[in-house]
């Protein structure tokens, strides 16, 4: 079943927020539509209106030429509408089918499950969706679990789909193998939008773009008749450099070095395996991999927010193998965290407060604290970083996931540590914040900072760092210097498939780290 979509001014206020702005789009049968903008600019809401997450103040939504109200996500599935989150909804203990038909009912009897799983297979070859009905999720890659997550919708007949950052968590092999899946089903006659920031990624699969700011929408071009530099200077409202300029570095002693370092898991499961590493003075050493890879694990541990099993970490040549993480961080290193709600900040406290957490002692004169310095470097912090909100007074948990992490970002790189330990800097944020995440990362390289750069972007990585270790199933199998030439081989790699000859070479690499 082909569907078209139009929202006609769509409103939507928040306390002290207006998130939609008479905001009009349609979506046409058949095409990939992407939809870009800052953060803060009202993408998501959008997206939330039309799967029923939010009811909107006023506007219009036709499916079909007919109005329809959406007052759950239940309506939106009825009408054919699927949205498929950047954070997955599935159960990890249950298999592929069972994930499939969770919340079905066939009339008044159990679920078929030999026959749901005879239509799931139909479904998965038609498209190239290529699912086992019976593999467990929790042992499936990043990318089979996203595809699960689009046969759940076809299953439901959803005619158009909704992606928030589809490939956000994804290898380059597993991008390349969701897109051709997507056109497949553009192909079949399905409409998909696409929230991303991602302008390379729309340029090569999206029919037209929409670009909205601060809660208003541009307008829509046709991919062929635009520019990822048109669209990032529609976005911002100026001109964006969209890759990094990184100079020349002269490399001093390593600052951190892990040596050996084995960690688990809160289930006491042995995550990362022997891993060595040592990051220099001026130097950017990325780490490459699919999310669940030990990343955390090892990032924690170095910080001392996980506790080891073995190994020894040294900061300036000290074993800090037994300092606490204040003493850690008092040594000179700082961290941002993957997950920004849970452990980079406290989202009930203010921003004001968050912009200063961990480094209260600064603005204590005696017994008490200087709010009003506190509160200046707060609004220092956010313009500089471009925050967006309620202001500085406002929860911290209000902001969304993206000026969330400027905040956390801008915090930790601007405290004066020598030792940058930095997980996924970039994950949900706009082009333009995106260019001033990695203009202060080289400024910190520039300034003689040792940085330690954990991502899934390998476009980040590739602009910034200055060696890349790939880390699978919690060991460095593999070590790149830039200039990088092997990308293919780096992406085959994230993936735990070794190319043929390329294990020598690796292993005279890996000596050297």
């Amino acid at each position: 079943m082909k569907l078209t979509l139009e929202m006609k001014n769509i409103v939507k206020r928040f306390p002290g927020v207006l998130a939609n702005d008479h905001v009009s789009l349609t979506i046409q049968a058949g095409e990939i539509h992407a939809l870009v903008g800052e953060n803060g600019a009202g993408k998501s809401t959008l997206m939330q209106i039309l799967y029923g997450f939010h009811a909107m103040d006023s506007g219009e939504i036709f499916v079909d030429s007919r109005p329809v109200h959406l007052s759950s996500p239940k309506d939106a599935i009825a009408l054919g509408i699927g949205m498929v989150h950047q954070e997955f909804m599935l159960v990890q203990t249950f298999s592929v089918v069972e994930n499939i038909v969770l919340g079905l009912s066939e009339g008044a009897g159990m679920l078929d499950l030999p026959r749901a799983a005879s239509r799931m297979r139909d479904l998965s070859d038609r498209y190239g969706l290529a699912l086992d009905p019976f593999a467990k999720v929790g042992a499936l890659p990043t990318g089979v679990q996203q595809r699960v997550e689009i046969l759940k919708l076809l299953y439901r007949d959803a005619s158009l789909l909704i992606l928030d950052e589809p490939t956000a968590v994804l290898t380059p092999g597993e991008k390349d193998r969701l897109f051709a899946v997507l056109n497949e089903l553009r192909q079949g006659g399905h409409s998909i939008v696409i929230v991303t920031h991602k302008l390379n990624e729309i340029m090569e699969l999206a029919n037209r773009v929409t670009v909205m700011r601060d809660g208003r929408a541009l307008g829509t071009k046709s991919v062929r008749s635009t520019s990822q530099q048109e669209l990032a200077q529609l976005m911002i409202g100026r001109d964006v450099r969209l890759h990094a300029v990184k100079l020349g570095s002269r490399f001093g002693e390593p600052i951190l070095r892990v040596e050996e370092l084995c960690v688990a898991d809160d289930a006491d499961v042995e995550k990362v395996h022997g891993v060595s590493l040592q990051v220099r003075a001026g130097e950017i050493f990325g780490i490459a991999g699919v999310d669940g890879n030990g990343q955390s694990e090892l990032a924690e541990a170095i910080l001392h927010l996980r506790k080891m099993r073995s190994g020894r970490i040294f900061l300036a040549g000290t074993d800090a193998t037994q300092m606490s993480v204040a003493e850690r961080r008092a040594k000179g290193i700082s961290y941002v965290p993957a997950n920004r709600r849970q452990m980079g900040s406290v989202t009930e406290m203010t921003v004001a407060d968050n912009a200063v957490l961990g480094l209260q002692r600064r603005y204590t004169r005696g017994l008490f604290r200087s709010v009003r310095d506190a509160r200046h470097s707060a609004h220092r912090l956010a313009e500089r970083f471009g925050i967006r909100g309620a202001g500085i007074d406002s929860p911290a948990g209000k902001l969304s996931g993206g000026n969330l992490q400027k905040l956390i970002v801008g915090r930790e790189i601007t405290c004066g540590a020598s030792v940058l330990v930095v997980e996924q800097p970039t994950r949900g944020l706009d082009v333009g914040a995106v260019e001033s995440v990695w203009k202060e990362l080289l400024l910190a390289r520039q300034e003689g900072k040792a940085v330690l750069l954990i991502s899934t972007e390998m476009e980040e990585l590739l602009n910034l760092a200055d060696r890349i270790a790939v880390l699978f199933d919690g060991r460095i199998v593999g070590v790149f210097d830039a200039p990088f030439r092997s990308v293919d081989q780096i992406g085959l790699l994230m993936a735990g498939i070794a190319p043929s000859g390329l294990s020598t070479r690796l292993a005279s690499q890996e000596n050297r780290t």
